[in-house]
């Protein structure tokens, strides 16, 4: 089945000619099914671009998606276009009277501000405790799964002397775990951040596990069964040419940075980058709307009361 998006949505004509199946509303009324219902918290400045990123990942499963866009309710972007915000996007205190069977929250280009001092940090923090009542599985991504980590177990986010930025391998440190259903022992995953959270102290708290883990760049995915959640702090929803896309930036405009790691064949930033990460940025995200499926209540009244989850 597909996913569910506005056949206006820049993303729909992108994720066609890929060969991604999606629907508009008309075709997917005609189903006798409940679509699984995903919102999709875009905090990134670059909306377009992400929202395309993450449809094409969750598209991918064999299941009909309806995917909802979401922006923070008193944050404007200055970076894409007021017509398309207004046209597909809904302020988040327009929503959170509805119920989810997924959200993704995602990253965004702020790591070097305190928590707190984020101009929309108390409406975040509202939103994640509203995943608890209103959402059944959340996955936070790079800064945004930091930020709800942060919020609900204490886990510090800690400046790096240099940038992580490059594609690193990762070990699979719990393979029987059904989010990691069918990877390989390692794989290469894309990072790009000034911020890490260290093993030690996500080890230190009750109901979080590390799924992946790379010794050169810290935890990756972490487990949260408590709050019925997955943090990533890396990037498998990337693009091949996003660190290019960085790093070209950054060399553009004179800013030090460090010709990404493993990324560019031999090392030569004049040579196309390859793609070493999309079968498994597929694969996870496959196995977690798989995961949603099989235990989301089937009346989404019931989503955010744990007596519900087909599981136990």
């Amino acid at each position: 089945m597909p996913i569910r998006i506005p056949s206006t949505l820049p993303a729909f004509e992108t994720l066609t000619k890929e060969g991604v199946m999606v629907m508009t509303r008309k075709h997917a009324d005609k189903q006798d099914i409940r679509p699984l219902k995903i919102g999709l918290l875009n905090l990134m400045p670059q909306k377009i671009v992400t929202e395309t990123q993450f449809a094409r990942l969750i598209g991918a499963t064999p299941l009909q998606l309806e995917l909802t866009l979401i922006r923070m309710s008193e944050h404007t972007s200055k970076t894409t276009s007021a017509s398309h915000m207004g046209e597909f996007y809904q302020p988040f205190q327009d929503v959170k009277d509805q119920k989810f069977d997924g959200l993704i929250i995602t990253g965004a280009p702020i790591e070097h501000l305190a928590f707190e001092d984020v101009t929309y940090w108390d409406e975040l923090c509202e939103i994640f405790e509203w995943t608890q009542t209103n959402v059944h599985s959340t996955f936070g991504v790079c800064w945004g799964g930091m930020a709800m980590i942060n919020h609900l177990h204490g886990v510090q986010k800690h400046m790096l002397d240099a940038k992580a930025f490059g594609c690193f391998r990762h070990q699979n440190l719990q393979p029987a775990s059904p989010y990691l259903r069918g990877f390989s022992d390692d794989c290469v995953i894309p990072v790009s951040r000034w911020t890490e959270m260290k093993c030690s102290e996500i080890e230190a708290r009750d109901g979080l596990v590390t799924l992946l883990g790379s010794e050169e760049v810290g935890p990756c995915l972490v487990q949260d069964d408590t709050h019925r959640a997955l943090y990533i702090f890396n990037h498998f929803e990337y693009d091949t040419a996003t660190l290019k896309g960085e790093y070209d930036r950054d060399v553009a405009a004179g800013t030090p940075i460090n010709i990404p790691t493993n990324y560019y064949p031999d090392n030569d930033p004049s040579r196309p980058p390859q793609n070493r990460w999309r079968s498994h940025g597929h694969l996870l995200y496959t196995n977690w709307i798989s995961e949603i499926y099989l235990t989301t209540p089937f009346d989404q009244a019931k989503i955010g009361q744990k007596s519900t989850d087909l599981r136990g």
